[in-house]
């Protein structure tokens, strides 16, 4: 996960090594009111969070999409591997209440309720920022599909 917000292998590293050693020191704070993976993905979102904005670099938090193909062909892999990057960039480009919350549902297989507690909000309210962050990425991705020959 730490790799996905920075794409530094020394940063994620550093970052990862720093949400473990916040979890020990916090281990007797945790209460049980959610799952332990839950509450480690809570402090590695925050902690991940906090560190980006202090190196003063952008997000950047997810792999390439791999689009599912039924054509084999090299051109065809390409092409599905360049919408892939497209639709990465675009996935980056929105505000990070959305790209927060399709980073974890989409990318971490998080559940509506295990993303909206890392996140501290509402199922609801993530249900919200899906709906609205899958709208921006349709239309940011609007001429992504496939060309039609003339």
């Amino acid at each position: 996960m730490a790799w996905r917000f920075c794409r530094d292998r020394a940063l994620a590293e550093d970052m990862a090594q720093e949400v473990f050693l916040k979890a020990f020191k916090s281990l007797a704070s945790f209460r049980g009111e959610s799952a332990f993976s839950t509450w480690l993905t809570s402090i590695a979102v925050n902690t991940y969070r906090s560190r980006i904005r202090a190196e003063g670099q952008p997000l950047l938090s997810l792999d390439p999409i791999r689009l599912l193909s039924a054509d084999p062909s090299p051109l065809h892999g390409l092409e599905d591997h360049q919408r892939g990057e497209a639709v990465r960039r675009a996935v980056l480009t929105l505000p990070a209440r959305y790209r927060e919350a399709i980073l974890l549902y989409y990318f971490e297989d998080k559940d509506l309720a295990q993303a909206a507690r890392v996140l501290d909000v509402a199922e609801g309210t993530l249900k919200a920022r899906l709906h609205r962050g899958r709208e921006l990425l349709r239309r940011r991705c609007a001429n992504l599909g496939p060309k039609e020959e003339a």
